[in-house]
């Protein structure tokens, strides 16, 4: 077996407190068999429109309330857009570990795996929306379905200027909507919000990658930096074949690995499938899906406590055996040796 059960492996222990409040090193483990999932809730007084505008601050008091530690792993099936005004927002998203200086955004997209580190070291705005909100011309302009990948930006000059002024409009709306009656009517309202978060997210998508030294950086040891999903942002943008191919991935992964699978229930040929992947997305078909199946494995063995045989036969493999060996060959390492490497020894008490 690659993966022990017992709770007395060190693999398994409680990883220690980061130095300074931050994130810790390695990814803290639910001690469940599945990853919180974080669904859309908004706040008291909030549009029932699928967005909504709050505070760093606003987020903190949040959590609190509900009695959440932010430090623990956790999977929204929401957006969330961060603009960092002061201090240093620090977030690990799927073995990444962001540092968000002010001036800088992190886009994290519904189903990630992210942590926060200490809340209280930064300020700023969240965006959160729901994935049908924004209108389906710009879902498809920025990639908002794209599987996986935050996007990270940093933007100077007029480009600053251009996606703050987008966030004060957006930001303004959403206000007013809560604040009095003034204003268009809810449905004309919500359309609104939609035009306005359209110019944000277009503005945004738009503007170079993070400067050095702000843009994420692997979070794992032995996890690259690049995104072990499908696809990096920016780069999942492609013809249909390829769009309709990504949400049959995302939705089937745990039940086939097989890319004829996937064509017959498209109506294509596979050798269409893994041209179009490989036009979109820079690598075949296959290897797309196995890069989705490895991804999902390493958030299982990194923040559950389920063993080898139980991921198994939650990504659709008929054992442990046929599961470890899988992941060997694509990940370069066991099921077992990757946990132990992404948690630390447990401290014995003397």
């Amino acid at each position: 077996m690659d993966e022990p059960a017992a709770s007395t492996d060190p693999a398994e222990a409680d990883p220690a407190p980061a130095p300074g409040g931050g994130i810790a090193p390695y990814p803290v483990r639910t001690g469940a068999g599945t990853i919180p999932e974080l669904p859309w809730s908004p706040g008291p007084g909030a549009p029932a429109t699928g967005l909504e505008v709050m505070t760093l601050s606003d987020l903190r008091t949040r959590t609190a309330a509900h009695g959440q530690n932010p430090a623990e792993p956790q999977r929204p099936d929401f957006h969330q857009l961060f603009a960092v005004e002061s201090g240093t927002l620090r977030q690990s998203v799927d073995f990444t570990e962001h540092r968000t200086a002010p001036g800088g955004w992190l886009w994290v997209r519904p189903g990630q795996v992210q942590q926060y580190g200490d809340l209280e070291q930064a300020e700023g705005t969240l965006v959160l929306f729901l994935p049908a909100f924004p209108d389906p011309a710009t879902a498809e302009a920025v990639g908002l379905d794209e599987a996986s990948g935050a996007v990270h930006r940093h933007p100077v000059d007029a480009g600053a200027r251009a996606v703050r002024l987008a966030l004060d409009h957006l930001r303004f709306e959403f206000a007013a909507a809560r604040t009095g009656p003034a204003g268009p009517p809810p449905a004309a309202h919500t359309q609104l919000l939609r035009h306005l978060l359209s110019a944000l997210l277009l503005r945004l998508i738009r503007l170079p990658d993070a400067t050095p030294g702000t843009a994420g950086t692997p979070g794992t040891p032995g996890t690259p930096g690049p995104p072990d999903g499908p696809a990096a942002p920016g780069q999942g943008r492609g013809p249909e074949t390829f769009r309709r191919f990504r949400a049959a991935v995302e939705r089937d992964f745990t039940r086939t690995r097989r890319v004829a699978d996937y064509a017959q229930a498209l109506g294509y040929s596979p050798r269409t499938l893994s041209r179009a992947t490989r036009t979109a997305a820079g690598l075949g078909a296959k290897e797309f899906v196995d890069r989705r199946v490895v991804l999902e494995a390493k958030r299982l063995l990194a923040h559950t406590d389920s063993s080898a045989s139980q991921i198994a036969a939650q990504l659709g493999f008929a054992d442990a055996t046929n599961f470890s060996k899988f992941f060997q060959q694509r990940a370069g390492t066991t099921p077992g040796a990757f946990r132990t490497t992404v948690r630390p020894p447990r401290r014995r008490q003397r």
